[in-house]
């Protein structure tokens, strides 16, 4: 059964970093593609930063230079590191998996598996 499980989300100043976690099981890193998206009250959820299989990374143009995706297979997990965070980066953040991958994409109808998402909260 695959599960996603985030975690890492807080309220945070302008200018500082957080680090997200999911937790993943019955994922095979080197077959999914693995996403974050994030969800603004109000708006819809929109892609954030993927890592497809091969490695091949893909970033939305607004967090590029600023987050950084990860995997760890050993630990089962992906990652983002979230840097210089701006109040326009808060909202719920949802890691998200698709198989088969066939490549980078951002696209929220593209993934097949979601976690329930963690709260990101970024203040002036």
């Amino acid at each position: 059964q695959v599960q996603l499980v985030e975690s890492g989300g807080a309220s945070v100043q302008a200018g500082g970093s957080l680090r997200l976690s999911c937790a993943t099981s019955g994922i095979t890193f080197n077959t999914h593609c693995m996403a974050w998206f994030r969800q603004a009250p109000g708006n819809e959820r929109k892609g954030v930063a993927v890592i497809a299989t091969g490695d091949s990374i893909r970033y939305e143009d607004s967090v590029k230079g600023r987050f950084t995706i990860s995997t760890d297979n050993a630990k089962n997990s992906l990652f983002l590191q979230m840097d210089s965070l701006k109040p326009e980066d808060t909202g719920m953040y949802y890691c998200a998996a698709r198989w088969p991958c066939w490549g980078p994409t951002l696209s929220v109808s593209q993934y097949n598996t979601w976690g329930q998402g963690t709260q990101v909260t970024v203040s002036s």
